[in-house]
């Protein structure tokens, strides 16, 4: 297992979010991220970097993401933004698409996308940051992480 915060430099001029949004993610050797809903493997130093990063901070992912943490409920610590169509839930503000997401984040100081695959995908295009836990193991994924070794632009 190896961790490495990926960052994509600003283009000359460009006008972002003083600190950006960014992202956390667990990848396995080729990239998926897990299968069926749920990561196959779990590492407990992983979820104590997540915890340690994203505290206090607000963070956005989708139902099924939510239905995956252990409590199945939005994390405490954090401002949590769901995207879903299904209505309300308590300890979550509730937005219906990404671009509401995005347009919820501009009112924290620091945000992290933190799954799963379908917002990973939509919010990517607004990523600064990304911390990446990579897991030396390939289990079956049916969900994926773009290959940011492949990304010239974006440096470890």
């Amino acid at each position: 297992m190896w961790s490495c915060g990926f960052s994509l430099p600003a283009e000359p001029g460009e006008r972002r979010r003083q600190q950006g949004m960014e992202a956390i993610v667990a990848v396995y050797s080729d990239w998926g991220i897990g299968s069926d809903g749920t990561q196959p493997i779990v590492i407990s130093e992983d979820r104590k970097r997540f915890a340690a990063l994203t505290r206090g901070a607000a963070v956005i992912y989708g139902r099924r993401t939510m239905d995956d943490f252990p409590s199945g409920a939005p994390l405490e610590g954090r401002v949590n933004i769901l995207i879903s169509r299904n209505g309300e839930t308590p300890g979550a503000t509730v937005v219906r698409s990404p671009e509401e997401a995005v347009e919820e984040a501009e009112k924290y100081e620091r945000c992290f996308a933190v799954g799963g695959a379908s917002i990973y995908m939509a919010l990517f295009p607004h990523l600064t940051r990304i911390y990446v836990t990579k897991i030396d193991a390939a289990p079956h994924s049916d969900a994926f992480f773009p290959n940011l070794d492949s990304l010239p632009e974006w440096k470890c």
